[in-house]
């Protein structure tokens, strides 16, 4: 008595739909965002630290002023802001923003290299970089609660008055969004690669705080430091931030910025995409993808 023969359907593997792709991309970033309220210290990090940071620069400043305040006037003098509490926050706020991203998103491949999980992920049919763009999303609205919370606490318990519009505040916050990111992309790629991510990720933030003036204003660097921190994007972003919320600016006001920023977001996704593509194809070719 013989068997008959049975039939399975057939699919092209190598060429995932549309529907399918964004199914994995909505289940990756579904995952991170269960693994991140998981754990509620987390997300109490997101409202202590923007408010914690900042303080220790404050203090410096109150004594940099003198107990008359009359250091103030050299600040107003290179600043044109009154509020030198708030001029400290937005940088430091910037520069906290960038700093999560490069851990959160330019860390996500590594620590799925450590756990074991990026090897099978990566042999999936689904397109590979959703392993990155999901983890992006889901920390994109985390940072964006971040920053809403984090403006809320600085008007609240440090006096910060915004004097903007937030219509400003969200096409600053919309034009730093590919920047940030794209850094991060590029980043990922190069950790993947190298199996190092802390050496990298204080590079960058040591360059983005000493030349994009996070405390101070650039115009007080020497003219070299001000050439390096104008091929920065965190120094447009800051500018544009300060700009639009403490100086009441309107899109006039930061239209240079918007439209530099706009440019290094172009270069900056593009180049995430390309060093994505790089690091995949010399994964394969050295079969290093699942060393740690």
């Amino acid at each position: 008595m013989t068997t008959p023969e049975q039939t399975f359907p057939q699919f092209d593997l190598s060429k995932p739909s549309l529907a399918a792709e964004l199914r994995a991309f909505g289940a990756i970033a579904k995952r991170r965002f269960r693994v991140f309220v998981r754990y509620p210290s987390w997300i109490l990090s997101l409202v202590i630290w923007p408010l914690i940071f900042p303080v220790a620069y404050i203090f410096s400043a109150r004594a940099l002023a003198g107990p008359d305040n009359s250091g103030l006037a050299v600040f107003m003098q290179n600043t044109g802001v009154t509020d030198f509490v708030g001029y400290i926050v937005i940088g430091t706020t910037v520069w906290m923003w960038q700093n999560i991203v490069l851990w959160n998103v330019g860390g996500t491949l590594r620590n799925e290299q450590v756990l074991g999980t990026l090897e099978s992920n990566w042999m999936s049919p689904s397109w590979r970089f959703s392993l990155l763009l999901g983890n992006s999303v889901t920390h994109l609205g985390m940072a964006l609660v971040m920053l809403v919370v984090a403006g809320a606490e600085f008007a609240l318990f440090l006096g910060v008055q915004f004097q903007g519009s937030v219509g400003m505040t969200i096409l600053v916050t919309l034009a730093a969004i590919p920047s940030i990111y794209g850094l991060a992309f590029v980043f990922a790629s190069l950790v993947i690669y190298t199996k190092e991510a802390n050496a990298f990720v204080f590079l960058v933030r040591g360059t983005v705080m000493i030349f994009c003036g996070i405390t101070y204003p650039i115009t007080i660097l020497p003219h070299w430091m001000q050439s390096v921190a104008a091929w920065l994007p965190q120094t447009y972003i800051i500018r544009a931030f300060r700009t639009a919320t403490l100086m009441g600016g309107g899109f006039k006001a930061i239209s240079a910025d918007i439209y530099a920023l706009l440019g290094f977001g172009v270069f900056w996704l593009a180049a995430g995409y390309l060093a994505f593509n790089w690091m995949d194809r010399k994964t394969r070719q050295s079969g290093s993808l699942a060393n740690h």
